[in-house]
């Protein structure tokens, strides 16, 4: 399995089949913020998840090939994948602020993956068990708009993953209001920053400890 960092909070996940899936496409104009902004998707998928309908996450017109959408769902299977979407908020009030939230999580060929889209808070007792066991964590850390830096710890040391992906900050191509990876990364050990947007796995080479892989933007 292959994880490919487009941008924002939106992945390419491909399966040793050529299983493509799509996490949250986002719109470019509007993830700029009047700055230079993440080029449009025109990539091709099997699968689109869309965490929640506001506009950096939800510009499934963009992907390219028919996709099959995953929204807000209990569990569906596609393609031989199962998909599981757990309700959460995209803040710390209940959605008063920003609304509801859609965790996935999804297996690909052995390896468990949870997307936590726009989470605005530190998960419950019956959302980690509802989640389980999970291999990769793809996870905003930039604050504002979603958990910030010392939430996203919580979440994680919460969720206990082998591999975290960080998501949703601050760069160079994303002009919200929002932290950069750095005050993440602060103090951690296992960090390894890649001069490329992709990165494979396989479920008998997963690290034994916790391992924080911060990827280069493909778009």
């Amino acid at each position: 399995m292959k994880i490919k960092w487009l941008g924002h909070s939106s992945f390419m996940i491909t399966s040793d089949a050529g299983i493509k899936i799509i996490t949250d496409p986002y719109e470019p104009a509007f993830v700029a913020g009047g700055g230079p902004s993440y080029s449009e998707i025109k990539e091709s998928a099997d699968i689109v998840t869309v965490s929640h309908n506001h506009t950096d996450h939800n510009n499934v017109a963009t992907v390219q090939g028919n996709p099959t959408v995953v929204r807000r769902v209990t569990t569906a299977e596609i393609k031989g994948i199962e998909f599981n979407g757990i309700p959460c908020y995209h803040d710390e009030v209940g959605g008063n602020k920003r609304g509801d939230n859609t965790i996935f999580r999804f297996e690909v060929d052995g390896v468990r993956v949870c997307h936590l889209g726009d989470l605005g808070h530190q998960l419950s007792d019956k959302q980690v068990a509802e989640l389980g066991r999970i291999d990769i964590l793809l996870i905003p850390v930039g604050g504002f708009y979603t958990i910030d830096a010392k939430v996203a710890t919580e979440v994680c040391n919460q969720l206990k993953p082998k591999v975290i992906i960080p998501m949703h900050y601050k760069t160079d191509k994303c002009g919200f209001p929002v932290a950069g990876v750095d005050e993440f990364l602060r103090g951690k050990e296992g960090v390894s920053r890649l001069d490329a947007s992709e990165v494979e796995f396989k479920p008998g080479e997963l690290p034994a400890s916790t391992q924080i892989i911060v990827l280069k933007s493909a778009l």
